[in-house]
């Protein structure tokens, strides 16, 4: 899938090194250190996962490059999982720290979301309370607050946004 600046694709076995770089990043998983990894094993596992989701599902984590470039700079997808009992896609987004500020990740959301809502769950987006430029995103993507769908996380409040 192609947008304005970017080339998104679904992930291989080899994005594993892409994976841990970002993942073992301490200012890209500020607000979300749970989400960080320390080996190859790690990240090999977690890209075997996006991998099976999109085996099952035909939708996924999508791998992000700037056009032209072969250098992964990030991922941004959707994924089945339980809210209050029910599934929702869990729309995740998540760029290294030299490509923030740019408008990237809010470009790489809307043309998930283009493909997500053909699909027959609601989407959400779970934000940490401090993290002001994730809620931005979602924001900008057409995603509300949804107060009432409010959970507690991994790693603290989850504020849950609703599309």
């Amino acid at each position: 899938m192609l947008t304005a600046r970017l080339e998104l694709r679904r992930p291989v076995l080899a994005d594993a090194a892409a994976v841990l770089r970002i993942h073992q990043d301490r200012l890209a998983c500020e607000h979300n250190p749970g989400d960080m990894i320390a080996t190859r094993t790690q990240a090999v596992e977690r890209c075997q996962g996006w991998i099976e989701h999109w085996e099952r599902y035909g939708f996924g984590y999508w791998v992000l490059r700037r056009r032209g470039s072969e250098h992964v700079i990030g991922f941004c997808g959707v994924k089945v999982v339980r809210l209050h009992d029910e599934p929702v896609l869990n729309l995740f987004y998540r760029l290294e720290p030299a490509a923030w500020g740019s408008g990237l990740a809010g470009e790489a959301v809307a043309a998930v979301l283009g493909v997500a809502r053909s699909e027959p769950y609601p989407v959400i987006a779970r934000v940490r309370p401090a993290n002001v430029a994730s809620a931005r995103v979602a924001a900008g993507a057409g995603l509300r607050r949804a107060e009432h769908l409010d959970t507690p996380g991994e790693d603290g409040p989850d504020w849950i946004w609703s599309l």
